[in-house]
């Protein structure tokens, strides 16, 4: 079949989908969650053909990696969408013309998404079910490093989507190959929209290359800033959360911003990092500080590149600096604007810190690592946006409808 075939029946099936009642919808959604639970094991020995072919140490690999706890949270996540209110109909705005005309803003769905993704089977997941409850059918393309995961899955959702006599093709996988790819990106009058999650390299390249709308969920450089006055206990628990929850994530902490007067404390906040083997690279003062005190073999001179880099991996970097000024000065320099985060207990630091960094979710005293949509709650997401137009941040069902002016006259004419 050739892809203007495929995306023309996804087209097709978004006009379908539109007749279905929200009802139906959350049923179909509750019984994906239930199939999901129930072929876990075949989930899992599909997502163990791709483990196999990926090096455990590559940084994707947890990413990659479905488990049995994991799959109920998918499930829980999809049973959440489910339980959400419709997005769908809901008037924005309202108002009577002098001419007697009565306008309103109504939500509707975008109507075809494409989303492009790497290494991330439960994407499958979570973009199917807040795209089919906004009302939008949905191309997939995902990564060959799942090529069998994401199959399996596609293979349970159109199961159930047939069960229900929806058409399956509201929810098409494309190969994945570059021409796939690249026929996704340039399918104007098919695709409304196209979301990539991944890489900064996969965002810039369909960003620079797509002939259709781009919403892009950039990269996660995170820093956390630690003021001069902060409580030393909250402080620990919330850096080596932030940084070891799941390092493989885009809200996982990247650069500890130290200012000097904590120096003395570092060594003592670090300890449970070192206990996690995370390698730590730090400028010269607390370097300096740490020396004998945190693992010499994880402990390594910070360079330019230690800073403005996603790890993804037990790798963290760190700046000193001499005011609250100097840290938002990093801060902007090298922010990807995703998620930021300062612990202090001086107030007005806190308010401008939350006022004046540009990120999509700023945070005080608490661990970046919930930038996510279920923490939110929002059932689930479909990628956290670091661009300002349409969407910033998690990304749900409210980010993925658009709407219409709906006019209602009586015979009037303009002159």
């Amino acid at each position: 079949m050739q892809y203007q075939e495929i995306f023309s029946k996804v087209r097709e099936a978004s006009r379908e989908l539109q007749k279905l009642k929200a009802e139906t919808i959350d049923q179909l959604l509750l019984a994906l969650a239930n199939e999901a639970e129930m072929q876990t094991k075949t989930i899992l020995a599909e997502n163990q053909k791709d483990l196999d072919l990926m090096d455990p140490k590559d940084p994707k690999y947890d990413r990659l990696k479905l488990t049995e706890d994991r799959i109920k949270g998918i499930a829980g996540d999809i049973r959440n969408v489910a339980k959400l209110d419709s997005p769908l109909g809901k008037v924005l705005d309202k108002k009577d013309l002098p001419n007697g005309l009565h306008l309103s803003k109504v939500t509707v769905p975008m109507g075809v998404i494409g989303i492009i993704y790497e290494a991330r089977p439960n994407v499958t997941f979570d973009v199917f079910s807040l795209c089919v409850k906004s009302g939008n059918a949905c191309i997939l393309k995902g990564g060959s490093d799942a090529k069998f995961s994401n199959q399996a899955i596609i293979n349970i959702i159109k199961e159930v989507l047939g069960n229900f006599n929806v058409n399956t093709s509201v929810a098409e996988l494309l190969p994945p190959d570059r021409e796939a790819t690249q026929e996704l990106l340039t399918a104007r009058g098919y695709v409304d929209v196209i979301i990539p999650r991944g890489s900064q390299g996969l965002i810039d390249f369909v960003a620079q290359n797509a002939k259709i709308p781009v919403i892009e969920t950039g990269a996660g450089i995170v820093h956390t800033y630690l003021d001069e006055k902060a409580d030393i206990a909250h402080a620990s628990e919330i850096i080596n959360n932030a940084k070891t929850r799941r390092v493989s994530v885009c809200n996982a902490l990247d650069c500890l911003i130290v200012h000097r007067k904590q120096l003395p404390n570092l060594p003592k906040i670090l300890e449970p990092l070192a206990k996690s083997n995370v390698t730590i690279y730090a400028d010269g003062p607390s370097k300096t500080v740490l020396s004998g005190h945190y693992p010499s073999s994880q402990l390594m001179a910070a360079t330019e590149e230690s800073y403005g880099t996603e790890f993804l991996d037990y790798k963290m970097s760190i700046k000193t600096v001499d005011d609250f000024d100097g840290a938002l000065n990093h801060i902007y320099k090298y922010s990807s604007k995703h998620s930021e985060a300062i612990i202090s207990d001086i107030p007005e630091h806190i308010e401008r810190f939350l006022n004046e960094v540009d990120a999509a979710a700023v945070y005080s005293n608490t661990s970046t690592a919930f930038t996510d949509g279920a923490q939110f709650g929002l059932g689930a997401e479909i990628g956290i946006s670091t661009q300002k137009l349409h969407a910033r941040g998690p990304m749900a069902l409210a980010e993925l409808t658009s709407y219409k002016w709906i006019v209602k006259g009586s015979g009037q004419i303009r002159k």
